[in-house]
């Protein structure tokens, strides 16, 4: 029946499937086609874990999975002591050429194995724990002696992030006002300094004098910041951090100036992931081929285009998973099948009568399925799996397991409304030619 997987876990997969998402976590359950990329990744992984930092670009057309892949990778990740964080480039929220906006969002979705998103307050607070731990074990200082518990602490975090001060002070000054607001039981202070650290806007001046810190995190700060997110990450037994950048060709559909911004920005990233600077950082970052072969895309900047250039010209068998830039060739019908089953299976699991399940919808029916889909898809394969799922969890297993008598092939004619497709859908469904790099998919917020 598939892999062991939590009830809890399994509801929450086969929700985001039933609303037409990717799900966050649990996608190995059901992942098709990317064991090829597991011993390189899982090596990478563990060369970043041992200090050392790795840049990935992920190239796919719209429906290929970039995102399932993206996030796949991330529960690797997090199942071997990475932190991870998912960040979608978007022209408002996240415009790549203000990174300021780029690591707020890398902090509001920061995930651990036990968090989903908004880690970053148990991770610091397990940090000074584990200071606190290292100042006992030393043994030079009294039982119940806080005030020199408080001043030793600091002196060893001050000793950790010693590399990070000289260029950003004011990220050690905001963790200690952190830490002494809370021993203050002043929690509105602390709070405003936790989020003044995550690079949040409008923090209470008050907040800051308190610290010593002054203005909001710019640019080049959250360049910083992410060294000592490092840093805080090492010392609390974390192997490292998984930063996906996902969506961003983006890029390609904003104002010449800020595409070229942007693309600078993403070049810098690159460049001092290159140079070793962020130690334990693997970065990921995906696009589809317009983004990076076509005229509004990476090529606009040399230097850019040089540092992901791979070649695609031989045949896909043949592809280098340990290049800097790997492809994800996309769903076949024999793949959308197999998911289709792995997603039936994982189903059954979650019901009452898992027999019934997979006897009433059989192999040969998610076939069928697939087929009518595609077939109400002008054929394109590369962007039914969402609609598919959707139909096979929301229309066929939710009432296969809810009613007794009902069959699917009897009861349940397919029907595909304008209304439930995105854009590109619906101009699939009409029979209209349509560039696959313009499909988008929806995600899980």
């Amino acid at each position: 029946m598939g892999a062991v997987i939590s009830p809890a876990r399994r509801e929450e997969i086969i929700s985001a499937l039933r609303r037409g998402t990717v799900p966050r976590r649990g996608l190995e359950t059901f992942a098709v086609g990317l064991a090829r990329f597991e011993a390189v990744l899982g090596a990478e992984l563990e060369t970043v874990s041992r200090g050392a930092s790795a840049f990935k670009a992920v190239r796919g057309e719209y429906g290929s999975g970039k995102t399932f892949f993206a996030r796949w990778l991330a529960a690797r990740a997090a199942s071997h002591g990475f932190a991870t964080s998912e960040i979608q480039i978007s022209e408002t929220e996240t415009p790549l050429h203000k990174l300021e906006t780029v690591f707020r969002s890398l902090m509001q979705r920061l995930s651990t194995a036990e968090t989903l998103d908004g880690a970053f307050r148990s991770i610091v607070d397990g940090w000074f724990y584990a200071l606190e731990e290292d100042a006992i074990a030393e043994g030079q200082i009294a039982d119940h002696d806080q005030e020199a518990l408080l001043e030793r602490t600091n002196a060893l975090m001050e000793s950790r992030l010693a590399g990070i001060a000289r260029t950003a002070p004011s990220f050690s000054a905001a963790l200690r006002g952190y830490r002494v607001a809370l021993l203050n039981g002043d929690r509105a202070t602390a709070d405003a300094l936790l989020a003044w650290l995550a690079a949040q806007p409008n923090v209470a001046a008050a907040a800051k004098r308190f610290a010593g810190i002054k203005g909001d995190i710019d640019h080049f700060g959250a360049l910083d910041f992410l060294q000592g997110l490092l840093v805080v990450l090492r010392d609390s037994g974390y192997k490292g951090l998984l930063v996906v950048l996902d969506e961003v060709e983006t890029l390609q559909r904003v104002r010449r100036d800020v595409r070229d911004q942007g693309l600078n920005a993403l070049r810098q990233l690159i460049d001092e992931v290159d140079s070793g600077r962020y130690p334990g950082l693997y970065l990921l970052m995906t696009g589809t081929p317009a983004f990076f072969d076509g005229p509004q895309g990476i090529k606009r900047l040399p230097p850019l285009a040089q540092r992901v250039h791979v070649d695609f010209e031989t045949d896909a068998r043949f592809d280098n998973p340990r290049a800097v830039q790997i492809r994800l060739s996309g769903f076949s019908r024999e793949k959308l099948c197999e998911v289709g089953t792995r997603v039936r299976d994982l189903y059954a699991g979650h019901s009452e009568d898992p027999e019934r399940i997979v006897a009433v919808v059989s192999d040969a029916y998610v076939a069928e399925l697939a087929a009518a889909v595609l077939g109400k898809l002008g054929g394109k394969v590369g962007i039914a799996p969402r609609i598919f799922l959707k139909k096979l969890v929301g229309d066929v297993l939710d009432r296969v397991d809810q009613f007794d008598d009902f069959d699917p092939r009897r009861d349940y004619p397919l029907t595909i409304g304008a209304e439930e497709l995105t854009v590109r859908e619906r101009a699939a469904q009409v029979g209209s030619v349509e560039d696959v790099d313009d499909i988008e998919l929806e995600i899980d917020s």
